[in-house]
C-alpha cells in the first residue's frame, strides 16, 4: 500500500477519526522497507546475533529498561532515518491530520529481545511526555504517533496492544495509565497492532495502549517510531522531542542523512519550505556552507 490510493486513505482517517488509531497491515510494501532491513546491522543487532552472543557488554545495552532498545535519530543506518520521512509515511500523516502543514517532532528506532526486559506495561497515554499540557478536543487531534514494523511481529513478539477511544469516553482526559485490576474493562476492549513487515499503528497521543510480552524464544523485534503533528504557532504546546537527543545539527549521521534526504523530507524535520521568507541569498549561501555535500538548490530564493 505504498501508493496507497485515495479510498484507502481516506477509509484510514475514517477509522482513526473515530477510533483515535488505525492499524494498516502490510502499508509499506517489501520495495519500502528492503534498503533498512538491509542496514539492520548498522544500528541492531539480529535475532540470532543477540541471542547467541556471549559479549557481556552486547547484552547489557539491551538489558533491564524496555526502553534501553531505543536508538535516536539521526541513526547510523541512513535508510533508517529516511524511512520515518519516506513519502508514503508522510502521505498517511496528512491525510490522518488532515493537513499537509506537518512536521515531525519524534523519531527512534526501537529493538526488543526476548529475555533482556521485561516488555509488558500498562495501559497508558503518550502525552505525559510529549506536551506539558492535557491534549483535549482539537488539541488531541493535533498530532500522529506511528509504530512502524520493519520486520514481522507476530503475537508472540510483543506487538502494541490499543483502545478505541469509544471505549474509554467516560475516562477523565488527566488519566495515564489504568491498571487491569482497576479497568478490566477497558483491557477486555484492546486491540492488537500484531502484524507483517510494513504494518503500521498510528494513533493519537491521548489513546490507551500497551506494549506487550516477548514471548518467542530467541525473538526480537525491530521497529520505527515516528511521530508528526500540525505545524504552526498554535501547536507549540507539543514538545519536539527529536531536539531532546542534542544530536540533530551536529552529528556525522545528520550529515550524511541531509545529503541524501528530499527537500521536502528536509521540511518535514525543520527546514523552512521552499518560497519561506527564511531564505534569501544570504542565508542560502550559509546552509549550503554549512552542509557542503547537499545539493540544496531546490531552496534557492528566485531573487531577494
Amino acid at each position: 500500500m505504498a501508493d496507497a490510493s485515495v479510498a484507502a486513505l481516506d477509509a484510514a482517517a475514517a477509522h482513526f477519526r473515530e477510533h483515535g488509531y488505525v492499524v494498516l497491515d502490510g502499508f509499506l510494501t517489501e520495495d519500502d522497507l528492503r534498503l533498512a532491513q538491509d542496514e539492520l546491522r548498522l544500528v541492531f543487532p539480529a535475532a540470532e546475533e543477540y541471542h547467541g552472543s556471549r559479549d557481556p557488554g552486547l547484552r547489557a545495552r539491551f538489558a533491564g529498561r524496555a526502553s534501553a532498545g531505543a536508538d535516536y535519530f539521526p541513526f547510523a543506518s541512513v535508510e533508517w532515518s529516511l524511512l520515518g520521512v519516506s513519502l508514503p509515511l508522510a502521505g498517511l500523516a496528512e491525510a490522518l491530520l488532515g493537513t499537509s502543514a506537518i512536521r515531525v517532532y519524534e523519531l527512534h528506532n526501537w529493538a526488543k529481545y526476548t529475555g533482556a526486559a521485561d516488555y509488558e506495561q500498562e495501559l497508558h497515554r503518550d502525552y505525559g511526555n510529549h506536551t506539558v499540557v492535557v491534549p483535549v478536543g482539537d488539541w488531541a487531534r493535533g498530532a500522529v504517533e506511528m509504530f512502524v514494523y520493519v520486520h514481522d511481529v507476530p503475537e508472540s513478539h510483543g506487538p502494541t496492544h490499543v483502545v478505541s477511544q469509544l471505549r474509554t469516553a467516560s475516562l477523565p482526559p488527566s488519566l495515564l495509565h489504568v491498571t487491569r485490576d482497576a479497568y478490566p474493562e477497558v483491557y477486555a476492549s484492546e486491540v492488537s497492532a500484531a502484524g507483517p513487515a510494513g504494518t503500521v499503528l498510528a494513533y493519537r497521543t491521548d489513546i490507551f495502549h500497551r506494549g506487550t510480552a516477548m514471548t518467542a524464544p530467541g525473538g526480537a523485534r525491530f521497529a520505527l517510531k515516528v511521530s508528526y503533528r500540525i505545524a504552526g504557532d498554535a501547536w507549540d504546546t507539543w514538545i519536539d522531542r527529536l531536539s531532546g537527543t542534542g544530536r540533530i545539527g551536529v552529528a556525522d549521521d545528520w550529515h550524511d542523512f541531509v545529503a541524501k534526504a528530499t527537500p521536502r523530507q528536509l521540511e518535514l524535520l525543520g527546514f523552512p519550505p521552499r518560497g519561506h521568507r527564511y531564505w534569501t541569498t544570504e542565508t542560502w549561501l550559509a546552509v549550503c556552507q554549512r552542509y557542503p555535500a547537499a545539493d540544496l538548490s531546490a531552496f534557492q530564493p528566485a531573487s531577494d
